[in-house]
């Protein structure tokens, strides 16, 4: 009985060798937190990655989920095109700013409200992937904008530029001065003799 001990080590090692075989799977990136102006409108931005071609059933659904941990709320879908929400907070607030061919799963969210506080999630399903990752966005309504590192970055490089042209304009302003003076001089010297 050789035979049925050898089919069985194959398909052992089979099972075994699937099990290493790496997943197709899907990879989905988002900001991981943003800052927005109350009454302002917000691209969320989405993109994603995945080991197998774009399938015409390519699905994306976006959800919130509100700072109090109430239920999730569906806040977009697409499947080979955009359906907006018919009903709830985001009704008439949001509008599809993706293309799937650039991989990007991409949202506007409109006129922004505090109720809006809370994490956004972002699904991409491409049916021959079989696992993937959900992007997640916290977004932060605020009255208004505080300043980051990066604006008072910003804010000294533009003094010191500023401050070295107004140096380097009295520094030529005095020197073209000097120079009329000396002129001046030498003409008075000159009359004189």
């Amino acid at each position: 009985m050789p035979g049925p001990t050898w089919l069985g080590a194959v398909l052992f090692l089979g099972v075994q060798l699937r099990a290493l075989w790496p997943v197709a799977a899907i990879e989905v990136y988002t900001s991981k937190e943003v800052d927005a102006v109350n009454g302002t409108n917000l691209r969320l931005k989405c993109t994603f990655s995945s080991s197998s071609p774009i399938s015409p059933l390519l699905s994306v659904t976006w959800n919130f989920q509100p700072e109090d941990l109430s239920s999730h709320e569906p806040v977009f879908y697409y499947l080979k095109e955009p359906y907006m929400p018919s009903a709830g907070r985001f009704k008439g607030r949001v509008t599809w700013d993706g293309n799937i061919e650039r991989y990007d799963v991409s949202i506007i969210i409109w006129n922004l409200q505090p109720s809006d506080n809370g994490t956004f999630t972002c699904q991409v399903k491409n049916p021959r992937d079989t696992d993937g990752t959900i992007g997640e966005v916290r977004l932060r309504v605020v009255q208004k904008v505080h300043f980051s590192e990066i604006h008072f970055l910003a804010m000294a490089i533009g003094s010191a530029c500023g401050l070295m042209i107004i140096v380097v304009t009295v520094v030529i302003i005095c020197r073209h001065r000097r120079k009329k003076q000396q002129a001046r001089r030498i003409e008075v010297a000159e009359t004189e003799l």
